[in-house]
């Protein structure tokens, strides 16, 4: 119940009600201060007292709770200076200076707990990937049992579309998986006999037949679900400044307070010292500058989660980046395509390739067929059609017979390329390409190449993070040459490749333990734990998913990895703000003690001069807002 009463009174509206208030008790103190003596008297009733009644209470309130539960030096907080110096205030009848420093520590918790809010329901929607069943096979019959109840050792038949319930390796039959979910692969991997296959992973085109090998907790999904679990815990919130001072602060002010009051026999100038010790322009100067930032950052298409993000983001030495989706566009497109035929060109070429892949459900066909009808191209329907998971198409296209796939493909159907073209196929491969051979009644005629997209920013951003002294590295689930002909390109040196989740997490505490401050930007659910566990995480926010998004510190709204020196500008400039807000109003606080001391101050006066440093630390975070950062 008291903890109901005190949220009520803290949250926003009763905040502004308490600001109102004592705005109406403000004015006839002015005029009593600067009216040439002439007193004023407001009404009967102070409006003062509503000011210290909401924003007093949850104060009083925060300092009781931390005595009782806060362990050691942490007892000690600034709520409780602020609590004194109120209760002090209003022993000697001056409530328009204790409801100065509740309301000024009522904005800033206002503001802090702003810019500290954090949605935690990517966990969730990584949760519900989790397959449910699987098809166990006993002896030649097929049941479907939940997936708890899965041994290792057990038969599984997965058919075309089901998720992968555990992981396992192929028995019999050949496939393309969807590893995204673990790799982050734009393409899904062809699998055949003896190869690993993940949970969580989708069987797109054959019916294959798995040994269990890890289930339950062991298996690669739920592992990157408790990575994630793990790292969002290890995760603490953001600590206000003040509070970390609060262990010497409260000490201070109560001593000088005290030495006031022995050597001049006066309480209001006791008093006076408390209100104007109170660490409000040092408690705003870390939430308003934060703000200010994040209203900058989102006018750019950027979402920052949390002040304690933007800090780190200034320390970054090392940024890694995830390939597809985050350094690439995570889309096929045809690249190449090479005639071995004199007879063929490359329009020709493309056509029956085209018309051979209509009914193909092979990412690779369709992103050809899909080409094809970008350039208008007419594609007939193949007289006749067969599919090889994994493996090509066979069609008939105007009495041809057309095959499109690998190299073992072709040869499996008595195509054998020469020297020749297999090293052009070995070219296109190492440029990290997928290849398409085609051959037209019995003969090899040439080839198809599709690519990933490189962004066009993504060169000229390595080059601004290394004019800034931040080094780059790639870590991808791709394959080495895929990787390294991309990092080649963006200009990065440091290349990890073929790479599981949790092996990028790995990569990340080996950096962070040589002393590096890494950043890891990234797109799809596999990068989620490597979000969470860097200094600072940033996801593609546009293609992204939800996970990453939800896992991470920052998302760009945009997918314009050309923020990402931008964030590091910023980050630093709100840092220097912050520190220099915090001084400033350390020498204000320093100056009004020095003048109570001498009783040029007294508890109005002194609130007044207290609130004009907390003014002064408002208006400096806000020019961060319009700051152009080019």
């Amino acid at each position: 119940m008291i903890k109901k009463i005190n949220d009520f009174l803290s949250g926003l509206t009763m905040t502004i009600v308490s600001g109102v208030f004592l705005l109406f008790d403000l004015i006839p103190h002015i005029a009593n201060e600067f009216g040439n003596g002439v007193e004023l008297k407001f009404m009967l009733f102070d409006p003062a007292w509503v000011t210290v009644i909401i924003s007093g209470i949850p104060m009083l309130y925060l300092a009781v709770h931390r005595i009782i539960y806060n362990p050691g030096i942490s007892k000690i907080s600034s709520a409780l200076l602020i609590s004194i110096a109120m209760v002090a205030a209003i022993l000697i009848g001056d409530l328009f200076a204790a409801g100065e420093v509740a309301f000024i520590m009522a904005i800033g918790a206002l503001l802090e707990d702003a810019t500290t809010d954090r949605a935690k329901k990517g966990l969730k929607k990584l949760i519900s990937l989790t397959p449910v069943q699987g098809r166990r096979i006993n002896d030649g019959s097929e049941e479907i049992i939940p997936a708890e109840d899965i041994c290792i050792g057990d038969i599984l038949r997965i058919l075309p579309g089901e998720t992968i319930p555990v992981d396992g390796t192929i028995l019999s039959g050949e496939t393309s998986v969807d590893q995204s979910v673990m790799t982050g692969e734009s393409l899904p991997v062809d699998k055949s006999a003896g190869e690993s296959v993940y949970s969580g992973t989708i069987n797109m085109f054959g019916a294959i037949d798995i040994t269990a090998t890890k289930v339950g907790k062991d298996s690669s999904l739920q592992k990157l679900i408790s990575m994630v679990e793990e790292a969002q815990s290890k995760q603490a919130p953001m600590q206000r400044i003040a509070d970390r001072a609060a262990s010497w602060l409260v000490p201070a002010a109560l001593l000088i307070a005290i030495l006031a009051y022995v050597f001049t026999y006066n309480i209001v100038t006791a008093v006076t010292v408390l209100v104007v010790f109170c660490p409000c322009a040092l408690v705003l100067a870390t939430p308003t500058a934060i703000m200010a930032a994040i209203g900058q950052a989102t006018k750019q298409g950027v979402i920052i989660k949390s002040g304690e993000a933007l800090e780190k983001m200034g320390k970054v030495n090392t940024i890694a980046f995830d390939k597809t989706g985050t350094l690439t566009y995570g889309r096929l497109e045809v690249s190449d395509i090479i005639s071995f035929s004199a007879e063929t060109n490359e329009k020709n070429l493309f056509y029956v390739a085209a018309c051979a892949e209509i009914k193909s459900e092979h990412p690779l066909g369709k992103a050809i067929v899909a080409s094809a009808k970008e350039k208008n191209i007419s594609l007939k329907e193949p007289d006749s059609f067969r599919m090889d998971a994994g493996k090509g198409v066979c069609a008939e296209v105007s009495g041809r017979i057309i095959i499109c796939g690998s190299e073992k493909y072709l040869e499996e159907h008595g195509v054998i390329p020469d020297i020749d073209m297999r090293n052009i196929f070995e070219r296109l491969c190492s440029e990290g390409k997928a290849v398409v051979i085609v051959a037209e009644d019995g003969i090899c005629i040439g080839v198809i190449a599709l690519s990933d997209v490189l962004r066009p920013q993504a060169k000229e951003m390595v080059m601004r993070l290394a004019d800034m002294h931040t080094d780059t590295v790639l870590l991808t689930g791709d394959s080495r040459k895929t990787a390294d002909y991309f990092a080649q390109i963006a200009g990065i040196t440091d290349v990890r490749a073929e790479l599981l989740p949790e092996q990028k997490v790995h990569n990340l505490e080996e950096m962070r333990s040589c002393g590096r401050k890494v950043c890891m930007i990234g797109d799809g659910v596999n990068d989620a734990p490597a979000l969470k566990i860097a200094d600072v995480g940033v996801a593609m926010g546009s293609m992204g998913s939800d996970i990453a998004v939800e896992a991470a510190d920052i998302a760009l709204m945009t997918d314009d990895i050309s923020k990402i020196p931008y964030l590091k500008r910023l980050s630093n400039a709100t840092v220097a703000t912050i520190k220099f807000s915090i001084t400033l109003s350390m020498c204000i606080n320093f100056a009004a003690i020095v003048l109570s001391l001498m009783q040029l101050l007294n508890p109005t006066t002194g609130a007044l001069v207290h609130n004009a440093g907390s003014c002064f630390v408002v208006l400096i975070a806000a020019m961060l807002y319009d700051r152009k950062f080019e």
